[in-house]
Protein backbone atom coordinates (compact mmCIF):
# COMPACT_ATOMS: atom_id res chain seq x y z
CA UNK A 1 0.00 0.00 0.00
CA UNK A 2 1.42 3.29 -1.11
CA UNK A 3 2.46 5.61 2.03
CA UNK A 4 0.20 8.75 1.88
CA UNK A 5 -2.85 6.26 1.25
CA UNK A 6 -1.64 3.85 3.90
CA UNK A 7 -1.64 7.09 6.17
CA UNK A 8 -5.22 8.25 5.23
CA UNK A 9 -6.44 4.51 5.48
CA UNK A 10 -4.92 4.12 8.97
CA UNK A 11 -5.74 6.96 10.65
CA UNK A 12 -2.25 8.64 10.52
CA UNK A 13 -2.85 12.04 11.63
CA UNK A 14 -2.38 15.29 9.23
CA UNK A 15 -0.65 15.15 6.38
CA UNK A 16 2.29 17.60 5.04
CA UNK A 17 1.35 18.60 2.07
CA UNK A 18 3.09 16.35 -0.80
CA UNK A 19 6.92 18.10 -1.54
CA UNK A 20 7.46 19.89 -4.09
CA UNK A 21 9.80 23.21 -5.03
CA UNK A 22 7.67 26.31 -5.17
CA UNK A 23 8.11 29.07 -7.91
CA UNK A 24 8.82 31.63 -5.67
CA UNK A 25 8.45 34.77 -8.41
CA UNK A 26 5.86 33.36 -11.24
CA UNK A 27 5.17 36.31 -13.56
CA UNK A 28 8.02 38.38 -12.15
CA UNK A 29 11.35 36.81 -13.09
CA UNK A 30 13.97 39.30 -12.61
CA UNK A 31 11.88 41.48 -10.49
CA UNK A 32 12.74 42.65 -6.85
CA UNK A 33 11.13 40.11 -4.21
CA UNK A 34 11.22 40.20 -0.13
CA UNK A 35 11.21 36.50 0.35
CA UNK A 36 10.36 37.08 4.21
CA UNK A 37 6.34 36.03 3.28
CA UNK A 38 7.88 33.07 1.09
CA UNK A 39 9.22 31.07 4.01
CA UNK A 40 7.57 27.95 5.58
CA UNK A 41 6.40 28.29 8.86
CA UNK A 42 8.16 25.60 11.38
CA UNK A 43 10.29 24.57 8.40
CA UNK A 44 13.69 24.96 6.92
CA UNK A 45 13.41 27.23 3.44
CA UNK A 46 15.83 26.76 0.69
CA UNK A 47 16.03 29.44 -1.61
CA UNK A 48 17.53 27.99 -4.84
CA UNK A 49 18.25 31.18 -7.11
CA UNK A 50 18.72 30.32 -10.66
CA UNK A 51 18.53 31.39 -14.37
CA UNK A 52 17.31 29.22 -17.35
CA UNK A 53 20.39 30.10 -19.34
CA UNK A 54 22.68 28.08 -16.45
CA UNK A 55 23.10 24.72 -17.65
CA UNK A 56 24.35 23.77 -13.93
CA UNK A 57 20.62 25.04 -12.70
CA UNK A 58 19.27 22.97 -15.20
CA UNK A 59 21.21 20.11 -14.44
CA UNK A 60 20.31 20.61 -10.34
CA UNK A 61 16.35 21.26 -10.83
CA UNK A 62 15.19 17.90 -10.91
CA UNK A 63 17.75 16.70 -8.63
CA UNK A 64 16.12 19.41 -6.37
CA UNK A 65 12.66 18.39 -7.24
CA UNK A 66 13.19 15.01 -6.44
CA UNK A 67 15.34 16.22 -3.11
CA UNK A 68 11.96 17.88 -2.25
CA UNK A 69 9.71 14.57 -2.11
CA UNK A 70 12.69 12.89 0.13
CA UNK A 71 13.04 16.15 2.40
CA UNK A 72 9.42 17.10 3.72
CA UNK A 73 10.91 18.70 6.82
CA UNK A 74 12.42 21.50 4.20
CA UNK A 75 10.59 23.55 1.85
CA UNK A 76 12.57 24.62 -1.68
CA UNK A 77 11.64 27.73 -3.49
CA UNK A 78 12.81 28.39 -7.05
CA UNK A 79 13.52 32.07 -8.02
CA UNK A 80 14.43 32.85 -11.36
CA UNK A 81 16.74 36.05 -11.77
CA UNK A 82 16.51 36.20 -15.40
CA UNK A 83 13.97 39.06 -16.82
CA UNK A 84 12.01 37.63 -19.51
CA UNK A 85 13.48 39.78 -22.32
CA UNK A 86 17.61 38.99 -21.74
CA UNK A 87 18.93 36.54 -23.27
CA UNK A 88 21.97 34.29 -21.28
CA UNK A 89 22.77 34.90 -17.43
CA UNK A 90 20.96 38.42 -15.84
CA UNK A 91 23.54 39.59 -13.62
CA UNK A 92 22.22 42.78 -13.70
CA UNK A 93 18.17 42.20 -13.12
CA UNK A 94 16.93 43.60 -10.36
CA UNK A 95 16.65 40.23 -8.20
CA UNK A 96 20.60 39.40 -9.28
CA UNK A 97 21.28 43.02 -7.74
CA UNK A 98 19.37 42.99 -4.50
CA UNK A 99 20.83 39.86 -3.27
CA UNK A 100 24.11 40.41 -4.45
CA UNK A 101 23.99 36.96 -6.72
CA UNK A 102 27.18 37.05 -8.67
CA UNK A 103 26.91 33.38 -9.65
CA UNK A 104 24.60 30.71 -9.97
CA UNK A 105 23.06 28.65 -8.93
CA UNK A 106 22.65 30.57 -5.36
CA UNK A 107 20.78 29.02 -2.73
CA UNK A 108 20.29 30.45 0.60
CA UNK A 109 19.02 28.51 3.56
CA UNK A 110 16.98 29.28 6.37
CA UNK A 111 15.87 27.22 9.54
CA UNK A 112 12.25 26.58 11.02
CA UNK A 113 12.87 30.07 12.79
CA UNK A 114 13.33 31.42 9.87
CA UNK A 115 16.46 32.87 10.49
CA UNK A 116 19.24 32.87 7.34
CA UNK A 117 21.70 29.94 8.52
CA UNK A 118 23.59 30.11 5.05
CA UNK A 119 23.83 31.42 2.22
CA UNK A 120 26.14 30.99 -1.41
CA UNK A 121 28.91 28.60 -1.06
CA UNK A 122 28.19 27.00 2.66
CA UNK A 123 24.39 27.09 0.95
CA UNK A 124 25.04 24.93 -1.76
CA UNK A 125 27.53 22.54 -0.02
CA UNK A 126 24.50 21.90 2.46
CA UNK A 127 21.92 21.49 -0.54
CA UNK A 128 24.79 19.08 -2.34
CA UNK A 129 25.26 17.23 0.54
CA UNK A 130 21.66 16.56 1.12
CA UNK A 131 21.76 15.68 -2.20
CA UNK A 132 24.71 13.38 -1.71
CA UNK A 133 23.41 11.18 1.16
CA UNK A 134 19.74 11.23 -0.50
CA UNK A 135 21.56 9.33 -3.30
CA UNK A 136 20.93 11.80 -6.15
CA UNK A 137 23.94 12.95 -6.51
CA UNK A 138 27.72 11.41 -6.34
CA UNK A 139 30.41 13.29 -5.92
Amino acid sequence: MGGILALILLGGGTLPALAQVKDGNPGRSGQTLDIKPLLAPNRATVFDFYSPYCPPCMVLAPLVEKLAARKPEVAFVKVNINRPDVKGIDWKSPLAQQYKIKSVPFFMVFNSQGKLAASGDEARKIVLDWLQKAGLLER
